[in-house]
């Protein structure tokens, strides 16, 4: 696929997408923060990336395979020059049709293990994979179709599981309690960032004194757990002003601030600009 054709990082304008997208081209999506309402499966043919999937950094090296759920919140940091990815999207709206195998399982996944570092052999199996559906989506007529995409899918959601155990088989040791906890409480943030602002309110979900839940976050992650919920409001915040044409007011409800006021305090205390100012400058 031409890079005139940009991966769409909110939806996709037709039930599945099939392409490659140089450094450069996914340099230009790193200014803000996306929400991803598609399906999407890529693999890091070449080059390196750093990105910031809802509230957890990443690297990404040659032979990396991600998968990302709908609903995802992606920061592009940085590209290599010589970076190449495929990719494969499946709409919001493909998805929605198909809730009895899609959404659940892609949630599943991504939960369990986001990215998978594929050996040499498999991922040139991938690669080969991607060339042969943008050459049958490029037939005139495309010889991919609905029925077919869907067969596709499913067989992406099933190797994808497959790799996963396989792969991370070799490595027998157990999770250990810390990143249990830490991995826990990502889920929930995600989850509830919307309607619980205080780490109490997740220390009691968890069955879990404050003082223990604050100290292994930040031995995990070396962020206090209040900053990923920090990181997640602003994330979804900044989404929302730039992508939509929502009242800030209702911008502020939908994130858990009954007071306009507050809300613009603390947009502003962590980023320097208003809500107002930061819309005016992302436009």
């Amino acid at each position: 696929m031409s890079e005139a054709n940009n991966i769409p990082l909110l939806d996709c304008p037709k039930d599945y997408l099939i392409g490659d997208a140089s450094g450069k081209v996914m340099n230009e999506y790193g200014r803000f923060p996306c929400k991803i309402k598609c399906g999407v499966y890529a693999l890091m043919v070449r080059g390196e990336a750093k990105a910031t999937i809802n509230i957890t950094d990443y690297e990404f090296h040659q032979n990396d395979l991600l998968l990302l759920e709908p609903g995802s919140f992606l920061l592009i940091h940085q590209f290599s020059e010589d970076a190449l990815v495929y990719y494969v999207l499946f709409s919001s709206s493909f998805l929605e049709k198909n809730t009895f195998s899609t959404h659940m399982s892609l949630t599943s996944m991504q939960m369990t293990n986001p990215i998978l570092h594929l050996p040499d052999d498999i991922a040139s199996v991938a690669k080969h994979v991607v060339d042969t559906l943008v050459e049958a989506s490029n037939c005139q007529p495309s010889q991919l179709g609905p029925n077919k995409m869907l067969h596709i899918f499913n067989l992406l959601q099933t190797s994808f599981a497959e790799l996963t155990r396989e792969l991370l088989h070799t490595d027998t040791r157990p999770m250990d309690r810390k990143n249990e906890i830490y991995q826990e409480y990502n889920q929930l943030v995600m989850k509830h960032y919307h309607e619980w602002h205080h780490v109490s309110q997740y220390a009691e979900a968890m069955h879990l004194t404050l003082p223990h839940l604050s100290s292994t976050i930040k031995q995990a992650s070396d962020k206090t757990a209040g900053d990923l919920i920090t990181d997640a409001i602003l994330t979804d915040a900044k989404a929302q002003l730039r992508l939509t044409t929502l009242q800030i007011k209702e911008i502020a409800i939908s994130l858990g601030f009954e007071n306009v006021a507050f809300f613009n305090r603390f947009f502003k205390s962590h980023t320097g600009l208003t809500p107002k100012a930061y819309r005016m400058a992302v436009l």
